[in-house]
């Protein structure tokens, strides 16, 4: 009997370290966090400029901040300065971000005059691409994004303004 007994509390002992050694060695590994925040710092601005002629043109500012024009726009270099747009991102190390926004949107300006702005790049590329982040949770990812404005001939002078939506998903 007492040998039934030894055997019986080996058994448990024995059942008992190998279920915690299984569900130990086939645990999952811990995931990053998967806190997500954008904050936007500063709104694309093309700056200030002149139809010189009957047909318009473009005017474009890349992510840089650069700016050029096509067409028969003259740009000028008063205030407001161009500029590109740019964003905050803080997300944690080991996640991967897909960019994503509409390509084109329509800014209003006096008396309900509108302009086109396509959108993009950005400095991590088109529309639809993806990034890996790489540092810490607290680190700041900056996104910087151009665009360029189609400009008619018949546009009214004055500030035109709008908004766009910025998707960013974390996988």
């Amino acid at each position: 009997m007492k040998r039934f007994m030894s055997n019986s509390r080996f058994r448990i002992v024995f059942t008992t370290i190998l279920f915690l050694w299984y569900s130990y060695s086939f645990a999952q590994p811990q995931l990053p966090q998967r806190t997500l925040s954008v904050t936007p710092t500063q709104g694309i601005n093309f700056g200030t400029l002149i139809i010189t002629g009957i047909s318009g043109g473009t005017v474009t500012v890349d992510y840089t901040g650069s700016r050029t024009s096509s067409g028969s726009i003259a740009l000028l270099s008063m205030f407001p300065s161009a500029q590109c747009a740019i964003f905050e991102i803080k997300i944690c190390q080991g996640r991967n971000v897909t960019i994503s926004f509409s390509p084109s949107m329509i800014l209003t300006g006096p008396d309900g005059d509108q302009l086109t702005l396509d959108l993009g790049p950005t400095d991590r590329g088109p529309n639809g691409i993806s990034f890996m982040s790489n540092v810490d949770c607290n680190f700041v990812n900056v996104l910087r994004m151009g665009g360029t404005l189609h400009v008619p001939g018949t546009a009214q002078d004055g500030t035109y303004s709008g908004s766009f939506d910025l998707t960013l998903n974390q996988e």
